[in-house]
């Protein structure tokens, strides 16, 4: 199941959602969005995967959503027939779902914090040094850090801890990793990666990615976008690229 938020625009947008999420997103933001980019004069898809929300059938998860990618993006051509590149925005696993069907036939990407865990690896977002280094960094900015360190704020034991995990330097990739990259080796459209600031989730893959694209990192961000600014400031990025496909299609 799906909806079409319909306008007149040669580029449209094509929403994955991420996790068991249903089409509205957290907090209806992914309606807003959609709202906002038909606003714009982009007609926008979003759906339920199979197994979640309104949609029929087995849950599978994220990287057995091949096949339900291709009937949305085709139901999206066929309801928009005007449509001549699609942009598909997914943010988490719905991120590394499209990286690991190389685009999934997209004209162009936005991808936000991509997930980069695999299911038995033991060292979760929280915990994973490139997040605990990115938290104690920012800590370090933080004057009233330094007072509750001064003070006996701080458990010793903790920051001890904090500090060796810091420390290790992880180098090998997941297995996930590994095969988001070798998918998008021969993806030719444009990829836009954004990465949450205070994302564990965003952090941890901007450390693990060596393959292509464009990182823009906003740096007070959520890994939702929850925020006003940070909300305004996705859809102006997601805005911008169907502007810059739409443009290719003028100048074509």
């Amino acid at each position: 199941m799906g909806t079409l938020a319909h306008a007149e625009g040669t580029a449209g947008l094509l929403i994955v959602s991420g996790g068991n999420e249903t089409r509205s997103g957290p907090f209806a933001s992914q309606a807003s969005l959609a709202r906002e980019i038909k606003r714009r004069g982009y007609p926008v898809f979003r759906f339920d995967r199979r197994g979640v929300g309104d949609s029929e059938g087995e849950n599978r998860g994220f990287r057995s959503s091949a096949a339900d990618l291709a009937t949305a993006l085709e139901a999206f051509r066929q309801a928009c027939p005007q449509m001549k590149r699609v942009v598909a925005y997914g943010n988490c696993d719905a991120a590394s779902a499209l990286m690991l069907q190389g685009g999934a036939g997209c004209d162009a990407l936005v991808l936000s914090n991509p997930w980069t865990f695999d299911e038995e690896d033991a060292v979760a977002p929280v915990h994973a040094p490139q997040a605990v280094r990115s938290r104690y960094a920012r800590k370090l900015r933080q004057a009233s850090e330094w007072q509750r360190l001064l003070t006996g704020g701080v458990s010793l034991r903790k920051l001890i801890e904090g500090l060796r995990t810091a420390m290790v330097r992880t180098s090998s990739q997941s297995d996930l990793v590994a095969a988001m990259q070798d998918a998008m080796a021969s993806y030719n459209g444009s990829v836009l990666m954004l990465v949450s600031g205070l994302d564990r989730t965003g952090q941890a893959f901007r450390s693990a990615w060596r393959g292509r694209g464009k990182i823009v990192v906003l740096e007070r961000a959520d890994h939702a976008f929850s925020e006003s600014a940070d909300r305004m400031r996705l859809e102006d990025l997601i805005g911008s690229t169907l502007d810059e496909q739409a443009r290719q299609l003028d100048v074509g």
